[in-house]
């Protein structure tokens, strides 16, 4: 089962609402995505933190719907 890009969009900016998201289809199957995910939320935070605030707000999908997920998080410039 594939999550489409605009779901895993939808879903981030829900729980971080400045955010701005751009996904990349890695293998062309809606299955392996790449993210980079930006948002003030990550200021001062590590980066296995920033992943983890990214991860809760997909509620448990890794794994599941979504197979595969390469994420890149940042700070506004």
């Amino acid at each position: 089962m594939a999550m489409p890009a605009a779901e895993i969009e939808a879903m981030i900016k829900a729980a971080l609402p400045d955010a701005v998201v751009t996904m990349t289809d890695l293998a062309g199957d809606n299955d392996h995505w790449a993210a980079h995910v930006t948002s003030a939320a990550f200021a001062g935070k590590s980066r296995v933190a920033q992943h983890k605030l990214v991860y809760a707000a997909l509620g448990g999908r890794m794994g599941g719907e979504l197979h595969a997920l390469q994420l890149t998080t940042a700070v506004p410039t």
